[in-house]
């Protein structure tokens, strides 16, 4: 089972609150839908290929009538995550919350990809220590900032360079690199199919399906 957590001095933890035991868990809806889930974390800076990657994976998946949900920051920084900013804590924030809605994904039964910068190793971590060890798989794509540069495929960089966005991951915020994740992905030196080949791989090596 995952470990408990201290969580951040700003999410109240109540104490009084009892969760209703429901007769539909996890082991019953992934029966129902006929293969095991788990959670795929694509970590990386802007411009390195997360979403790109991650919606070939889910595609390919999808195609083999695997029951998916794509959980990008991009979108959920429109919604679930529209209230926070860019400073650190707001960064801690947006992937504590992700990680939460993707912990109920899984138990849903739902292989779920996420795609965020996430430049944190400890809230990586976190992240990490809600899942079971097998349900949590860490994608980090990479790439030399020399090359996500070039392809500052919205901008953002020019801008940042420019002084026109503050907190920008890589130039004045920083990218902690992960220490070990499960599959690094090299984007500068690898095709979007190629890479989606990899983690497919990966995956069906370990058998988490047929």
């Amino acid at each position: 089972m995952p470990s408990s957590l201290a969580l951040p001095p700003t999410v109240p933890v109540h104490s009084d609150l009892v969760s209703h035991p429901f007769e539909i868990g996890r082991q019953e809806h992934s029966d129902l839908k006929g293969h095991r889930s788990l959670l795929l974390w694509f970590t990386g800076m802007s411009g390195a290929g997360k979403s790109c990657i991650a919606n070939r994976v889910q595609a390919n998946l999808h195609e083999h009538q695997l029951h998916t949900c794509l959980l990008d920051g991009d979108r959920l920084r429109q919604g679930l995550t529209a209230d926070l900013g860019f400073a650190d804590d707001d960064r801690k924030e947006n992937i504590r919350r992700t990680a939460e809605v993707g912990r109920l994904m899984v138990d849903a039964g739902v292989i779920t990809l996420v795609c965020l910068i996430s430049p944190f190793e400890q809230e990586r971590r976190v992240a990490r220590a809600l899942f079971a060890p097998d349900d949590f798989i860490e994608i980090f794509i990479d790439a030399p900032l020399a090359v996500l540069e070039r392809r500052d495929p919205k901008g953002l960089y020019a801008k940042a360079r420019k002084g026109l966005i503050k907190n920008f991951t890589g130039i004045d915020s920083p990218y902690e690199r992960p220490l070990s994740p499960d599959i690094l992905i090299d984007s500068a030196t690898t095709s979007v199919e190629q890479a989606a080949h990899t983690i497919e791989a990966f995956l069906h090596n370990r058998r988490f399906w047929n």
